[in-house]
């Protein structure tokens, strides 16, 4: 990997060939992008595998909220199983309990099913009634990898102090700046120290339409700072 991170959001080989072919260095596996992403198939993963060397961030989410009853979290402790066995290389996920505080009998019940497997916890914290105290439930959490982040629910044009604020508390390092990310965001982000970016309609050209490897290349030149 270079200096900085960049990680693509890809529905199926087609776009994980495209980022690799652009210069990603990770890959988001989702189902739904429009939900935020959602649990992949299997399948998926494994057809990826074959075919792009990039690891693959999987996404473990049933749905498009951040809740997680125990149902849900023994569905996905399942799911992650035949993911690791698919070639899954880490996973993505964050809950948030009924008062909006990370839900951590959920997600350190993840922890421990994914284990020994890098994770990141998913933008639940952005969501968060209050943000500052998630930050500090989460980043204590073991194997944690990144935080993917916007700073706002509204995406990393409103979030942009926030993130500052994040960075300048020392947590840089972990934060994975992603949710309507943007090419005008990139440089103050650099600035903050911030080195880690997620993209995934940014590199295509709607919704619909697949990844382009041409738009992962320029934004692979544009998270590298001269």
């Amino acid at each position: 990997m270079t200096g900085s991170l960049l990680e693509v959001i890809a529905l199926d080989v087609r776009d994980a060939v495209a980022a690799e072919q652009g210069g990603a260095d990770r890959l988001e596996i989702v189902a739904d992008m429009a939900a935020d992403g959602l649990t992949p198939a299997p399948e998926t993963v494994a057809a990826i595998a074959a075919e792009c060397p990039l690891p693959q961030m999987v996404m473990l989410r049933c749905d498009a909220g951040f809740a997680a009853d125990p149902d849900v979290v023994e569905r996905l402790s399942r799911d992650a199983k035949e993911l690791k066995q698919a070639g899954a290389a880490g996973f993505v996920f964050g809950f948030l309990d009924g008062a909006g505080a990370v839900d951590l009998t959920a997600t350190e019940a993840l922890i421990h099913a994914v284990s020994p497997l890098p994770w990141t916890f998913h933008r639940a914290v952005d969501h968060a009634a209050d943000v500052q105290a998630a930050w500090r439930a989460v980043r204590l959490l073991p194997n944690l990898a990144t935080v993917l982040t916007s700073g706002a629910p509204t995406g990393v044009g409103d979030g942009l102090p926030v993130l500052k604020a994040r960075a300048d508390a020392g947590d840089g390092s972990i934060v994975l700046a992603g949710g309507g990310l943007r090419p005008a965001h990139v440089p103050a982000l650099l600035d903050y120290g911030i080195r880690a970016f997620h993209v995934g309609s940014a590199v295509r050209a709607s919704w619909s339409d697949p990844v382009e490897w041409r738009l992962v290349r320029q934004w692979r030149a544009l998270v590298e700072r001269d």
